[in-house]
């Protein structure tokens, strides 16, 4: 089978493009809660990046409490952009730093793909207070129900559906890897495929 002349110019121009010259969410850490500080400082210089945020009563020092925004988990922020950039950005900057997996007994950085991230920003950018975040290791992957959910932001993630301590009814679970989990708020069974 031929493709037509302008598809394989289209395929020829993307393989040629490197690992280290394609774009990627890197799972990083901005140590002592400076995720924010961070942010500014990608976004000054155009790179896009994603701090999850939700609501909190914050209590000033007059004692008056207030309800505001603030990182939803501390010292994450996921960077999109190319590892030689990112490599050159973290040159000097304290408050930037990889988030790590063992492989192959090396420390790697953690890379969360296109798809995923993609419906964890979806699910999490409205600020719903009926998600719950979540570390890695409070998940006991045997005790949930793998499943896919069809509709809504999340269509097409999969999870696990389960019990999370302090909520009435099973939620679906879903986990970016060495990273964080997030519990969603109900989903319809409606909208659940067991897998």
């Amino acid at each position: 089978m031929h493709l037509p002349k302008e598809n394989k110019e289209k395929r020829t121009a993307q393989d040629s493009v490197s690992d280290d010259e394609k774009a990627v969410w890197f799972a990083m850490s901005a140590p002592y809660r400076r995720e924010l500080r961070a942010k500014q400082f990608l976004e000054e210089r155009d790179i896009e990046c994603f701090v999850p945020m939700r609501y909190a009563i914050v209590e000033k020092g007059s004692g008056i409490k207030q309800r505001k925004m603030v990182p939803a988990i501390h010292n994450l922020i996921f960077v999109h952009t190319t590892k030689e950039r990112i490599k050159r950005l973290k040159q000097g900057v304290d408050f930037l730093q990889y988030r790590t997996k063992p492989v192959n007994g090396k420390n790697v950085p953690i890379i969360v793909p296109d798809r995923q991230m993609n419906q964890f920003i979806a699910a999490t950018k409205e600020f719903n207070e009926d998600i719950i975040y979540l570390q890695p290791d409070e998940i006991d992957l045997k005790k949930g129900t793998r499943i896919r959910i069809h509709g809504g932001t999340l269509n097409g993630a999969e999870g696990l559906f389960m019990k999370i301590q302090g909520k009435r009814n099973r939620r679906v679970v879903i986990l970016i890897e060495g990273v964080t989990a997030f519990a969603t708020a109900e989903i319809s069974l409606d909208l659940i495929e067991l897998i």
